[in-house]
């Protein structure tokens, strides 16, 4: 073995430290290989979970298997009720080539899954390459020892979608007792959460190569003065094989949007000023919203260099006790919460999906979503920072419960790792810490204190809030956050079929939330189910008629409350109809949505397109859309 592989066998061996996590972006440096498309997979035997382990199913190719796509959520691929329900250990395995030159070049190798739900064994060639629990966010293993260079590869994950109580989300086993209604070994599985627990390899699988002096974090944060844009950068860098005195040059050059140099600085570290900048702006805010400068970091070294390309948008986020402001202009959420969801799919990522979704968004007139309740997909996120949505950044922490010390711990890692990814993208203007937690209990407030400290840490350029149903009595954690975000629904969970009281409740709620905190106040679910072409006048509930009074009554408490000042936003629950447990409340599934999950509007959607184009065209005067099927409620 060569001496640089021995070195770098010993480096890999020795780093223990937080890496970064970068997107993997092709270079004159790095080379980028998916490894998306066809995989072999198999359950384990319920009765025996290990026995793909005992029998070393990493080591060789699997034996009896079917297709499945990588990638997609495994649950609705098939036509068998037990793959589209298993907990427990599911396996992928593929072959991959690896050139020669990636040996003689000596590149550093990384295999990298942008997310596996929820616990993720891999190993390569029979060797275990790592280990990562949290079914949202990226992990990555530098393989480079474990390859067969010019030949084929083996590759096999071992993926468990069952949740425990120290998992976010939570969720738990039960093997009941009752052998008159169930079988002896028989388990139950049960979460709170209100969607499927899809599982498998939810997103790309890549192959990326980089020189051994590289690039391995960034940190961009923005500010504007008048007309000028200010952009502070952080570069980190590991060094596998040198001397760490050997210190690399680096040089950071802006870009803008048609390609033409706008300045170049050097440094690891340091600031750079674009005058008469662009800067980046939500979407019916500016004519060119979604700016973005190219940020090319070129790092180099004895061994050569290391080039990788960041996009940034320059903006300035602030806020007070009523308002929310993009570079320096009063900002209003016009959105709703979403799923990664789709037929067959499941939460698998899907670029036709992704697009659609995106031109519907803008159709709406909509400029923000909520990515409820999990970190969605990084390339969802180039999306947003490139057209201009506003995105609130949520953790997977749904109607978490028991607030342990383990469970915290869990919570911080997925917070650091969370905002390690999303750290530099413009879209990205709130931190979201949970979903709906059980925060009237009193171990809530030591509990979400800690998380809010964490994350200010971690970033102190964003709000960070979470989403609560409770009452403004009972809430005994949202006191820490910088903007009070509320779920509610008048007239469907509560006083169910009463359109008339939704203004009158909507109105006192909302004032005595900011009265009691004095914050800004973000509406972030609200909303009425209905079945598509279902009609009924008078409109009753599960109708589009009946979504389409409780919007519009919700639409009219709104601008009354908007006049006092303190209310930043208004969001629906849902973009999409999406799935659920099964469960006799819901026929297949949440059918709030604006839009099927076929993605055809209801409605629901052409009266939200005029209520979001209208406030759109109030704030900046936009020009409204000549096609809208809603000329007011």
């Amino acid at each position: 073995m060569e001496t640089w592989l021995v070195l770098l066998t010993f480096c890999t061996i020795l780093h223990t430290t937080v890496c970064g996590i970068l997107y993997p972006r092709e270079s004159e440096s790095r080379e980028v290989v998916p490894l998306d498309g066809i995989w072999k997979f198999c359950t384990s035997p319920a009765e025996d979970q290990e026995k793909g382990f005992r029998n070393k199913w990493f080591s060789t190719d699997l034996e009896e298997w079917i297709p499945m796509p990588v990638p997609s959520s495994y649950n609705d691929i098939t036509v068998n009720s037990v793959v589209r329900d298993f907990i427990g250990w599911t396996w992928y395995q593929r072959q991959f080539y690896t050139p020669k030159r990636w040996w003689l070049d000596k590149q550093r190798v990384v295999l990298r899954f942008g997310s596996v739900h929820y616990t993720a064994i891999v190993w390569v060639n029979g060797k275990k390459a790592c280990k990562h629990s949290g079914g949202h966010l990226p992990f990555e293993a530098d393989i480079t020892t474990l390859l067969f260079y010019g030949t084929a590869n083996l590759v096999t994950v071992a993926v468990n979608s069952t949740l425990t109580l120290s998992t976010l989300p939570q969720g738990y086993v039960q093997h009941p007792n009752d052998t008159r209604r169930y079988p002896p070994g028989y388990a139950l599985f049960h979460y709170d959460f209100d969607f499927f627990n899809y599982a498998g390899i939810h997103r790309p699988v890549y192959l990326y190569t980089t020189p051994q002096t590289y690039i391995d974090d960034i940190t961009v944060t923005t500010d504007i003065h008048e007309d000028v844009g200010i952009v502070k950068y952080t570069v980190e860098y590991q060094n596998k094989l040198r001397d760490p005195s050997s210190v690399p040059q680096c040089t950071v050059t802006v870009f803008a949007k048609d390609g033409t140099k706008v300045t170049s600085v050097t440094g690891v570290s340091g600031k750079v000023h674009i005058p008469k900048a662009n800067f980046w702006w939500p979407y019916l805010t500016n004519p060119s919203p979604g700016y973005l400068y190219t940020l090319e970091i070129c790092l180099t070294s004895e061994i050569g260099k290391d080039v990788y390309r960041l996009p940034v948008g320059v903006r300035k986020i602030a806020w007070n006790s009523t308002t929310f402001f993009i570079n320096n202009m009063p900002t209003y959420f016009r959105g709703f919460g979403k799923h990664e969801d789709s037929n067959l799919r499941g939460k698998g990522l899907d670029y036709a999906l992704l697009i659609r979704d995106y031109n519907l968004i803008a159709w709406l007139g909509a400029n923000a979503y909520r990515t409820s309740h999990y970190p969605y997909a990084e390339e969802a996120l180039d999306m947003a920072d490139a057209l201009g949505i506003m995105i609130i950044d949520e953790s997977p922490a749904c109607t978490i419960d028991n607030f342990s010390e383990e469970l915290l711990q869990k919570h911080k890692e997925v917070m650091t790792d969370f905002v390690r990814r999303d750290k530099n993208r413009p879209s990205v203007v709130m931190w979201s810490l949970a979903n709906e937690p059980s925060s009237f209990r009193n171990e809530s407030r030591e509990y979400f204190s800690a998380l809010v400290n964490l994350t200010k840490s971690l970033d102190p350029t964003r709000p960070v809030t979470f989403v609560t149903s409770q009452t403004v009595d009972e809430d005994k954690a949202v006191q820490f956050m910088d903007i009070i975000c509320i779920n509610r629904y008048p007239a469907w969970y509560s006083d169910s079929g009463r359109t008339d009281l939704i203004q009158l409740q909507v109105k006192n709620e909302l004032v005595a939330w900011h009265l009691k905190f004095n914050k800004p106040v973000l509406v972030t679910e609200y909303g009425a189910g209905s079945v598509i072409g279902m009609h009924t006048a008078p409109s009753s509930m599960w109708t589009e008629d009946y979504q389409v009074v409780t919007l519009t009554e919700h639409f009219k408490a709104f601008d009354t409350l908007y006049k006092e000042g303190f209310l930043i936003g208004e969001m629906i629950w849902n973009f999409a109809d999406f799935a659920t447990p099964q469960e006799y409340i819901r026929p297949g599934g949440c059918k709030k949505g604006l839009f099927t999950r076929e993605r055809q509007p209801k409605m629901a959607a052409h009266i939200t397109r005029w209520r979001y184009w209208t406030l759109a065209h109030s704030s900046v005067n936009v020009t409204v859309p000549n096609d809208l099927l809603f000329a007011g409620p």
